[in-house]
């Protein structure tokens, strides 16, 4: 991700920190509820697991996204959206309901 300075377009903060082909998905995932990397895996089909672990990382990275790591054998990781992942949560069903009405359109 890149250093956003604080006289930055909004818009293009927003659309840089979740935009993308895959972080919308990870997004609307995580808003139903918590979800292990694996689960995430299987609910984004074509993601690859390199691209899946560096989607994350940017996602924490902004603060969006909390990793949790429990000390177990084998390792159990789970996501979830932080307080303010939390606030996306409107924006991404928002989202949601423009796609299914463009969709509907075409």
């Amino acid at each position: 991700m890149s250093a956003i300075s604080k006289e930055a377009c909004p818009t293009e903060t927003a659309l840089d920190l979740i935009g993308g082909k895959w972080k919308g998905m990870i997004l609307f995932y995580l808003c139903s509820d918590t979800q292990r990397f694996s689960e995430l895996m299987r609910l984004i089909p074509d993601i690859t697991q390199r691209m899946l672990t560096k989607q994350l990382r940017d996602l924490e990275a902004s603060g969006i996204v909390y990793r949790e790591v429990y000390p177990q054998v084998p390792p159990k990781v789970e996501y979830s959206l932080t307080g303010l992942g939390k606030t996306l949560e409107p924006v991404i069903r928002e989202l949601e309901k423009w796609g299914k009405g463009y969709l509907q359109a075409l």
